[in-house]
């Protein structure tokens, strides 16, 4: 017995002595691998924020030039100087303040709406079979439908309040949603399905802890997606005897030959939509690394 276990013992130490010093040289460059990997990284990600800022610069280079050098009249295209002061006086006067105030809760309020209802059309044509063949052909032909098509409808039914213009937002928003959402949990995987339906989880509870988690992603998206679409319904939305917001600000701006005003309320449009956009990016960020 005591021959046969000193070979045994020999060979596992002949086999660790030359194994451990390569196993540490690897664990050493493994451990300095992941030490060294996220390094390069944030400097990468950095130049890569910059690099979209590259094109709005350039713009506002040619802009600048094009109306100091160039042979551009100002009532056709305004200076940036022309347009700062536009908006420097509208703030004075605390117009312009109110006129961002009321666009933001339009469309936020018509975001929250149009979302909502998106994402219950989605999960019941996603869900049922019945549903599918029920809605969707009638909500493919609604979402064809032009944003001006529906004004003077809204007016007759709902007046020119705020609810004829949130109305027309929720619409917009409500198209993108229903879109992802319905596409995403038909492919659902059907074991994760099988799983939450052998824990005994209803259709409500199995929706809202399995399925509507699996899609969440493309949940998101559709989120980002309809929040750009109710800034493009809001100028429409707007258009209804308005008398405050951005939109109305660019149609009268239009009305009274303003077009430093018009130039204002383009670019605050933009500024907002993508500061939306980045305010939803961020969440997206944060749910899918708590959803992963």
């Amino acid at each position: 017995m005591t021959d046969q276990s000193f070979p045994l013992d020999g060979r596992r130490a002949e086999s660790r002595a030359p194994v451990a010093p390569d196993a540490a040289d690897a664990g050493a460059g493994t451990e300095e691998s992941r030490v060294e990997t996220p390094a390069p990284a944030r400097p990468r990600r950095r130049g890569l924020a910059l690099l979209g800022a590259i094109l709005p610069v350039a713009l506002v280079l040619a802009w600048v030039l094009a109306t100091t050098v160039g042979d551009v009249p100002a009532y056709k295209v305004p200076s940036p100087l022309d347009v700062w002061t536009a908006g420097v006086q509208l703030a004075g006067t605390g117009q312009l303040g109110q006129y961002v105030a009321i666009s933001v809760q339009r469309v936020l309020i018509g975001f929250a709406v149009g979302s909502a209802a998106g994402l219950a059309l989605g999960a019941l044509v996603g869900l049922s079979r019945v549903g599918e063949a029920l809605l969707a052909p009638s909500i493919a032909a609604v979402r064809a439908v032009p944003s001006l098509a529906w004004v003077p409808l809204l007016i007759l039914y709902l007046g020119i309040g705020e609810d004829s213009k949130i109305t027309l937002i929720a619409i917009g928003a409500a198209f993108p949603v229903f879109t992802t959402v319905a596409g995403s949990l038909r492919h659902v995987d059907a074991h994760l399905v099988e799983a939450g339906r052998a824990y005994g989880l209803g259709p409500v509870s199995l929706f809202a802890r399995v399925q509507l988690p699996a899609v969440l992603p493309s949940l998101v998206s559709g989120l980002r997606l309809a929040l750009a679409q109710s800034w493009l319904f809001l100028v429409a939305a707007e258009l209804i005897a308005s008398s405050m917001g951005l939109g109305f600000l660019l149609s009268d701006s239009q009305a009274n030959g303003r077009v430093d005003r018009m130039f204002l309320a383009i670019i605050l449009l933009a500024l907002l939509g993508t500061l939306t956009d980045a305010v939803l990016n961020l969440l997206q960020r944060v749910l899918l690394r708590r959803w992963r």
